[in-house]
């Protein structure tokens, strides 16, 4: 595969602040962007955000004073007797100077991003691309940078620049534990779809192509008359020739599959399809129910795939549902030990001994190192979020999340075919909550997955042993997949409670290992 490459325009001016208005083929480079303007931008953008409902924007507001609290604080420091190297430096080329983005302003601003992003709205968006160009304009190499910019790309519609980010961040990572390889090639699927669609409609009605250079919102309109006085074969050629017209024109993906909807709704109702709620009258393509057929079908594989990606097995490869009852009886009578993401482990040796159990149990984004870790991984316990090693081939999978709809979304997108023999289904969603019935009033911390998979454990109180091996709360830090040792450890607070939880049942605690059973 061929690197896509980004070129590198003439200097953003500064009152330039945001990617200016209509298409967005424009986006599929970076903009060079200061750092000074980006705050100001972020700054601005803070001063419109006001008390409401809307619990995203609150989100966005409180990262956006995070960020300019952190730039002002720094901008103290370097005004004093010891300022921070490199807070500024010489611009090339000119005598003024530029901010530089260090470290510590750099997983603010990143943070003000997925908070814009998460937003969604067209302002949010925009943000969230300005503070890529900054970010990508000193750092060309940051991973977080491009995959946000490719998932802000994504969510207006600029699918070919998306695909061009998401390539580059592939191109600097050896993990793909955020399943991006699968998300670039849904869609690209999903383009090549959509594109074969409208080459049928091109095909079926050549008399579209005397409306296809023509204003879009005109030819709509007139489509809509003439369908509601009944003259579909004259709306047709109009509504199709709207439609090339947004695909030459480079429209986001949400306009041209809105408008695929409704014409595709449109035909339906002509043609008299069973729930269409209409009648017979006119043609709807070559007269043809079958091709209609065929056109719903490419739409919804296209939609289908861009969601979450292609998958070679519907099936997962064989994989079966297991529920709770099913799983109590698998693990009965059996020794288990849980392997924490720890430094404690990691520099250990207790490999030889962990594989001694009957059933090891790993979380998230568990590293392997024989001698430290052992090799084996019977059950894979992990957060619906993200897909470190879920293409390692395991005994039984069980993956949690607190939202149904968006626990079945990431199964959909992630599961590996073939690499779990049984997954958990429903009932082992969200044990503490669901079967526990702990509910926030009780236990206000979100568990981590160590903490559900180890309450279900002893919920079900059918091992002989169930022995926790380094679990030290991170106090010793993490040991990880290399590209999951950014992520952030979960806060103290929640630690604390799960571990005053642990030392509430054991009954012996040495460096290493915490016994239950």
């Amino acid at each position: 595969m061929t690197k896509a490459r980004t070129r590198w325009p003439r200097q953003r001016d500064a009152e330039d602040l945001l990617p200016p208005e209509g298409g967005t083929s424009h986006l599929a480079t970076v903009q060079p962007t200061e750092l000074e303007t980006c705050l100001r931008a972020c700054a601005a953008h803070s001063g419109k955000l006001v008390a409401g409902l809307d619990r995203r924007r609150t989100a966005l507001a409180e990262a956006l004073r995070n960020l300019l609290a952190t730039h002002a604080g720094m901008e103290q420091t370097s005004s004093g007797a010891s300022p921070i190297p490199l807070l500024r430096r010489t611009a090339k080329g000119g005598s003024g100077s530029a901010l530089v983005l260090g470290d510590k302003l750099l997983d603010p601003l990143l943070a003000v991003g997925n908070k814009a992003l998460d937003c969604g709205y067209e302002d949010e968006l925009k943000l969230a691309i300005l503070i890529t160009d900054t970010v990508l304009t000193q750092r060309k190499r940051s991973r977080a940078g491009w995959r946000l910019r490719a998932r802000t790309l994504e969510a207006m519609g600029a699918e070919t620049a998306a695909v061009e980010a998401y390539e580059h961040y592939l191109d600097l990572t050896d993990e793909d534990g955020f399943g991006v390889a699968a998300k670039t090639a849904g869609l690209r699927v999903g383009a090549e779809r959509q594109s074969e669609l409208l080459r049928k409609l091109e095909r079926d009605c050549p008399e579209a192509a005397a409306f296809a250079g023509r204003s879009v919102t005109d030819s709509w309109a007139e489509g809509l008359e003439l369908h509601g006085r009944g003259a579909w074969n004259e709306a047709r050629p109009r509504l199709i020739g709207a439609l090339l017209t947004q695909e030459r024109a480079g429209a986001p993906v949400p306009e041209i599959q809105e408008a695929l909807a409704q014409y595709l709704g449109l035909a339906l109702e002509v043609s008299g399809a069973a729930g269409s709620g209409g009648s017979p009258r006119g043609n709807t393509g070559t007269g043809d129910l079958a091709l209609l057929t065929d056109l719903i079908a490419l739409y919804a594989e296209q939609r289908r795939t861009r969601m979450r990606g292609p998958i070679a097995d519907p099936t997962f490869g064989g994989v079966e549902w297991t529920t709770l009852g099913e799983f109590r009886n698998r693990i009965a009578g059996k020794s288990i030990c849980l392997i924490a993401n720890s430094q404690r482990v990691g520099t250990g040796s207790m490999g030889a001994e962990i594989d001694a159990y009957d059933l090891v149990v790993r979380f998230n984004s568990y590293k392997i190192d024989p001698s430290a870790t052992g090799k084996r991984t019977d059950i894979h316990a992990t957060i619906h979020k993200h897909g470190f090693n879920w293409d390692q081939k395991v005994h039984t999978r069980l993956v949690f999340g607190g939202t149904s709809g968006d626990w079945k979304y990431s199964l959909r997108n992630r599961l590996v075919p073939g690499a779990q023999r049984y997954l958990g289904d429903e009932s082992l969603r969200w044990p503490l909550r669901d079967i526990g019935k702990v509910g926030a009033n009780v236990w206000p911390a979100i568990p981590t997955s160590g903490f559900n998979m180890l309450w279900l454990l002893d919920y079900l109180d059918v091992s002989t042993q169930l022995d926790l091996i380094g679990f030290d709360f991170y106090e010793s830090g993490a040991y990880r997949l290399p590209a999951a040792m950014k992520m952030p450890i979960t806060s103290v607070h929640e630690y604390t409670s799960e571990k005053a939880w642990v030392m509430e049942r054991a009954q012996s605690v040495t460096d290493m290992r915490i016994r239950l059973r």
